[in-house]
């Protein structure tokens, strides 16, 4: 990193005090960004990191409800729109109790690149709230999202910024805030929202697409070393809509996924994760992932707190793919991946991997796929579901699922493309950074100081 760029991350990390996720987020584009600011001196004379770094708005609101028994709850709603030089502010809610103003920001500065590979014409956003939908009642739940609604919606619009769901923000909660939405401006206006219900304007492959992007993302990373995924055994952190999908994909190409995990502990099943009993518990159950070897019978086992990744030491693994939290595998874990012949770790979630564990993946030459590239597949289909909207469309799933394998195929291309440019071909990271923040800062420029 130059000299000049420090000094700038130096500064964006003081005006942005206690947000270590966001730290990180900014800590990782920078660290990429040396060589083209070099090339491209104008960048940096129109202060385009300085705008870059500093979101467009940002919205801290209180969210009331009242509970089943009814007494008043009180949390906490963000929403950051960080940069719509692109298109519309897009990116999820995330409903969960870590929720902090750090988090979304670190969650919406990586949406401006990750939107920006996509090629599509959306900008960055994210927001969300410290509520947490577990336990909760229907009733319960459909009480915050109206809540929650009733002060976002001021700030939404189809040509504004469309959210879409995140960890905690599934179906259920996009019909909540859709139909507060709806009730509140009296405008059946689609597009305002994305992940929603077929029957009522939502896209096929809209909920397998952040899983299945990952895997059309990772099968064209092997393939650049000759592997596919055909015959491979896999890791998947996570038993959400990301690992669920991912898992599916990954067995239609002809893999085998050998793990799963919750925040209880790993299901390892050496026959390959049961699908349909996976999903009974856990998205029709709602249940955790401790039930699953009695169901399962045969060989699967259950580790209570287990380390997924410790798996790789004691059984072949060739693709790990974290599709569960930020900052969940580290550097033990990459360096029990690396010396174990893993040939790849593929982000499905959002900076699941520490700053370590990448340094150790990549010295280890283990091809890497930053979540920013590789798990765009769910916002790029969102993008899909509102050209849909717009045009009082419908789509055939063979028809959004062979786009969104041109669309991660294209991001793919496009990080190897410019990584080789900037003479480190394999640099996923590199790659990413660079080609999203050339998109964006180009659009900056030609919009004048804003």
């Amino acid at each position: 990193m130059t000299t000049a760029l420090s000094s700038l991350l130096d500064d964006v990390l003081r005006r942005n005090a206690g947000e270590p996720e966001f730290h990180q987020a900014a800590r990782e584009v920078f660290g990429s960004l040396g060589p083209v600011i070099d090339r491209h001196p104008r960048y940096a004379e129109a202060a385009v990191l300085e705008r870059l770094t500093e979101p467009e708005r940002q919205l801290i609101f209180r969210v009331p409800w009242t509970d089943d028994d009814g007494h008043v709850r009180v949390n906490r709603g963000f929403r950051v729109e960080f940069n719509s030089v692109l298109g519309p502010y897009k990116g999820g809610l995330r409903f969960h109790p870590s929720v902090t103003l750090g988090t979304v920001k670190f969650l919406g500065f990586e949406q401006i690149f990750k939107n920006a590979l996509t090629g599509l014409p959306i900008g960055g956003g994210k927001g969300g709230s410290d509520f947490d939908p577990k336990g909760k009642s229907d009733a319960e739940v459909m009480r915050f999202c109206q809540s929650f609604m009733t002060e976002l919606y001021r700030h939404l619009g189809e040509h504004t910024d469309v959210p879409a769901g995140d960890i905690g923000v599934g179906g259920r909660e996009i019909g909540y805030l859709f139909g507060q939405y709806k009730r509140i401006t009296n405008r059946y206006e689609s597009g305002v929202l994305t992940g929603k219900g077929v029957g009522w304007g939502g896209s096929l492959v809209r909920t397998e697409a952040t899983g299945y992007g990952t895997v059309f993302f990772a099968q064209r990373m092997l393939a650049t070393r000759g592997r596919d995924l055909d015959g491979a055994r896999v890791l998947v952190s996570g038993s959400g809509n990301v690992a669920i999908y991912a898992i599916e994909k990954v067995h239609q190409l002809g893999g085998t996924v050998i793990a799963c995990s919750d925040s209880s502990g790993v299901v390892h099943d050496p026959d390959g994760i049961d699908l349909a009993l996976l999903r009974q518990i856990k998205e029709v159950e709602r249940g955790r992932l401790s039930e699953y070897p009695a169901r399962r019978g045969g060989s699967a086992e259950y580790l209570p707190n287990g380390d997924i990744w410790a798996l790789s030491a004691t059984t072949r693994v060739d693709v790990a793919m974290p599709c569960a939290t930020q900052n969940e595998l580290d550097a033990t874990a990459a360096s029990t991946l690396a010396t174990h012949g893993v040939a790849a770790v593929v982000e499905g979630a959002n900076m699941p991997c520490t700053p370590d564990a990448v340094h150790v993946l990549r010295a280890a030459g283990v091809l890497f796929a930053p979540g920013k590239a590789a798990n765009a597949g769910g916002v790029a289909t969102s993008a899909l579901e509102m050209q849909q909207n717009a045009s009082r469309d419908a789509w055939t799933f063979d028809y959004a699922e062979q786009r969104l394998a041109d669309i991660m195929a294209n991001i793919h291309d496009s990080c190897a493309e410019t990584a080789a440019e900037y003479g480190e071909p394999g640099d996923y990271v590199l790659g990413a950074n660079v080609a999203g923040f050339v998109r964006v800062a180009d659009a900056m420029l030609a919009l004048g100081v804003i």
